[in-house]
């Protein structure tokens, strides 16, 4: 085993634990902030831990009751894992009911993201939402982690650990993916995600777990169309943008569907939405992210 390998905890309990050090970014000066590394990461940072530090960065700045609604980041260049990123919140504006900041995090003295949050008090008004999706329950399905491991053999040897790793995040799949002969489908997906163990009681914690998590399974919605997958090493892929719509009030350790379709891809990019609904079908968080993804020469 790598030192990388023995970094990262194997239970579902020690895995959340650690995804939770991750997210509780280290105030080193006013609006100046620290985000660890992952345990055992190596390469390329994963967007999803770019934005949900950069929002923890911007929830420490506000303290009057107002809580993040919508964010918007727009991605520079790749996180390197061998070091931590600097996150930098400007306080643009400070109403009564509203306030808005600006993230800027860095790694080596150069931008890795800009981020925008906007935060709102609560506050009553007219109500519509789209209706969920007709699927089946969690309890129906098989776990992303059981279907790796059935195909394991498939798996390039300088692939494996990454993609056989336990994760803090238990997603299930409806329709499951092959990823190493993938054929054309509807662009729309349908996943249950939660993370693995159980969370504290803290509503900042939860969102940021789950701003996280928005980041997975939403850019390969775009390749369905065209049977094409990371795995087969002939796409590049890049989050280019991330935006994230907080609507009510949630839990992330509880299940969760992820319902992502993908409306348009050119030009070496593809666009992809995300509507995020509880158990109950409230629609709690919608999700949108435009990415790279160009067939290699």
């Amino acid at each position: 085993m790598s030192d990388e390998e023995s970094q990262r905890a194997t239970t579902p309990e020690g895995l959340v634990e650690q995804l939770i050090t991750l997210l509780d970014v280290e105030e080193i000066d006013t609006d100046l902030y620290r985000g660890p590394r992952q345990p055992g990461g190596v390469g390329r940072v994963f967007g999803g831990q770019v934005i949900g530090q950069a929002l923890q960065a911007a929830q420490r700045s506000v303290d009057d009751g107002k809580a993040a609604h919508s964010l918007h980041a727009y991605f520079m260049r790749a996180g390197d894992e061998n070091h931590p990123i600097i996150y930098r919140v400007v306080r643009d504006f400070e109403g009564r009911s509203f306030a808005n900041r600006r993230v800027i995090a860095m790694q080596k003295g150069q931008p890795i993201l800009n981020m925008t949050a906007s935060f709102q008090l609560p506050a009553e008004g007219l109500h519509h939402q789209e209706s969920m999706p007709d699927v089946p329950p969690p309890e129906a399905l098989r776990s992303e982690r059981e279907l790796r491991d059935e195909i394991q053999e498939q798996v390039p040897e300088k692939l494996r650990r990454f993609f056989l790793r336990a994760r803090p995040i238990e997603i299930r799949p409806v329709s499951p993916r092959n990823w190493f002969r993938p054929e054309p489908t509807e662009s729309v997906q349908h996943s249950w995600f939660k993370v693995a163990a159980p969370l504290p009681d803290d509503p900042a914690l939860h969102r940021a777990m789950l701003v996280y998590a928005t980041d997975m399974t939403l850019l390969g919605t775009c390749m369905l169309p065209h049977g094409v997958s990371w795995m087969q090493g002939n796409i590049q892929t890049a989050s280019l943008d991330h935006a994230v719509w907080l609507h009510e009030p949630f839990r992330f350790d509880e299940w969760l569907l992820y319902t992502t379709d993908s409306p348009w891809s050119g030009h070496a990019r593809g666009f992809n939405r995300g509507r995020i609904y509880s158990r109950n079908g409230r629609l709690v968080a919608s999700a949108a992210q435009e990415g790279l993804i160009r067939v290699k020469g």
